[in-house]
């Protein structure tokens, strides 16, 4: 039952926003720890060349943005191998990956974008894939994050969307914790859905980038949480005495309003706020609940919003064979994540 005392801050579940096609593409810019990430500001770690590697070929990839030199007689110069559309950044959590993917970002002419693989394929649910080409075509650079092709359906949906933009003149770049010709792998062996992987992978020049995550979290574990519901709500009503903005929910109620939202409209429900707190987390064993929590959870990190918590310890919740069954990567950053938004 919920605590009459919750009601010192107003709930996540009081929010239902709604957002035009227009509001929806400024959203797609790279998160606020990443406002001014350059290639300058980038530091490879020695012990990694790979880094080092990365910087220097999204470096050339940014390059491309240029005019091209006439050159030789008549202008006839040494002709390059036609370069491709897209270069893809395969690493491990914490490694600069999206550094790296923001700064190429800040250096591209507009329009662009830059979001997550959940957001594109959230916006091109909310919008019907008609209007999303639509709102795309004439960019000159999309940047997409964690790209994930763990579901055949969004597979085939993101390879003729950014197919149709790459046809247009649009140049890619992404980051993953997988390389391209291994995404699905151990879930999914259809052909056609093996195709649809290679289609996409042959539009990336694809580069590995190692190293530790500069975090220095282990993701094995735990997420700090209040040891009652008591403990928590004083702590909600000490931040909003200090003005903080933040918003206190029923973990279970926060799970179903969030199904009762669309994930592209996320972002909004957290407009304004600098912390959340969240009662009685327990474990999720619904894995729809779980993919829609996994989707507000980057939204929260993005935004470099506080998270409070009573219940099990928040990176917990992917119960039973959840992270080790076909979205383990996908669990396993959300718990990264969690790790590392939760506070007291």
């Amino acid at each position: 039952m919920t605590s009459e005392r919750q009601a010192v801050a107003p709930r996540l579940t009081e929010r239902t926003p709604s957002m035009s096609a227009a509001e929806l593409a400024k959203t797609l810019v790279p998160p606020r720890q990443f406002d001014t990430a350059s290639f300058e500001s980038y530091r490879p770690d020695r012990d990694y060349p790979s880094q080092g590697e990365a910087l220097a070929k999204l470096r050339a990839f940014g390059e491309g943005f240029k005019p091209a030199k006439a050159g030789g007689f008549f202008g006839r110069g040494k002709k390059t191998p036609a370069a491709k559309p897209g270069i893809y950044l395969d690493g491990g959590f914490g490694v600069g990956k999206t550094h790296l993917l923001a700064a190429l970002w800040h250096a591209a002419p507009g329009p662009k974008y830059f979001g997550t693989f959940i957001e594109y394929t959230a916006l091109v649910g909310a919008l019907g894939y008609a209007n999303a080409v639509q709102l795309f075509t004439g960019a000159k650079f999309i940047a997409i994050d964690e790209f994930e092709l763990d579901d055949p359906g969004d597979t085939m949906l993101m390879t003729r969307f950014l197919g149709e933009l790459v046809a247009k003149g649009t140049r890619l770049a992404a980051t993953s914790n997988t390389p391209p010709n291994a995404l699905g792998e151990g879930r999914f062996a259809a052909s056609d859905f093996l195709r649809e992987i290679q289609a996409i992978a042959d539009r990336f020049d694809i580069m590995r980038i190692d190293g530790l995550d500069y975090r220095r979290r282990d993701i094995e574990g735990h997420a700090v949480s209040f040891a009652t519901d008591a403990d928590l709500t004083v702590a909600v009503e000490a931040r909003v005495a200090a003005g903080e903005s933040i918003t206190f929910d029923d973990f279970g109620a926060l799970i179903a309003h969030l199904g009762s939202i669309h994930p592209s409209r996320y972002v909004k429900m957290l407009d304004g706020l600098t912390a959340i707190a969240i009662r009685d987390v327990t474990p999720l064993t619904d894995q729809a609940d779980a993919l829609r929590l996994v989707a507000f959870i980057d939204r929260v990190y993005d935004a470099q919003i506080s998270i409070l918590a009573s219940g099990i310890p928040f990176d917990e919740v992917f119960a039973g064979d959840m992270v080790n069954g076909g979205y383990r990567k996908k669990y396993l950053r959300a718990v990264s994540r969690l790790i590392a938004s939760a506070t007291l």
